[in-house]
């Protein structure tokens, strides 16, 4: 009986790239990706009320909503863009932020809408992953525990939908974002520039160890 001959290196990759492709495409049809995660559909600070959160494509999202992450963006995040070599353009944060393949998890109180995260299920150097493009607060909800319980509900659903990590970008010159994050257990990717590509930022991943 003949034997069936070794699939060769790109091959391999190449079958690799499809699953991938095939769980990113699942997980991005879903109507709400955090529906099974109950734990995950309420905070409840030492302080304060409690916070709900929700999952959403952009596309289902009121213009209100999407004007106060805009907005939200820019008060958070719009100095510390100019200060890089990015540099701030409204107009094409805004193009990103509302992009088809966008999705939100978003924290109310009260009615109010406190700090969202904008995510998307996509391919990363082949790898099926959740990125995480923004995590932010308004300013009084931070330091609550929120973004850590927002980023544990974030790592869930990756985990749940095959996601093989949860990546990240975080500007050099913002501490506390790196801080935060490396208290979560993030580390550098393999992605991330060597340190010959003079860059002001990294790329940080958790990996989905069930993926392994």
């Amino acid at each position: 009986m003949k034997k069936k001959p070794r699939k060769t290196r790109r091959q391999l990759q190449a079958e690799k790239a499809a699953v991938a492709t095939k769980l990113t495409e699942k997980a991005n049809v879903l109507a709400n990706p955090l529906e099974s995660f109950e734990k995950f559909h309420k905070y409840i600070p030492k302080e304060g009320s409690n916070v709900e959160l929700s999952t959403n494509r952009v596309t289902t999202l009121p213009v209100e909503t999407v004007d106060w992450i805009c907005d939200l963006m820019e008060r958070n995040m719009k100095k510390l863009y100019e200060e890089s070599s990015w540099g701030w353009n409204g107009e094409a944060k805004k193009t990103e932020l509302t992009e088809d393949s966008a999705w939100y998890l978003i924290a109310s109180s009260e009615g109010k809408k406190i700090g969202f995260s904008h995510f998307r299920f996509d391919l990363d150097d082949g790898v099926a992953v959740l990125y995480c493009y923004e995590l932010q607060l308004e300013l009084l909800e931070r330091r609550k525990g929120l973004g850590r319980f927002m980023m544990q509900a974030l790592e869930a659903i990756a985990a749940k939908n095959q996601m093989q990590k949860v990546v990240l970008t975080v500007l050099k010159h913002n501490p506390m974002a790196l801080s935060f994050f490396y208290k979560l257990g993030y580390k550098l990717d393999s992605t991330n520039p060597p340190p010959s590509e003079e860059v002001d930022y990294v790329i940080l991943s958790k990996q989905n160890f069930l993926c392994e």
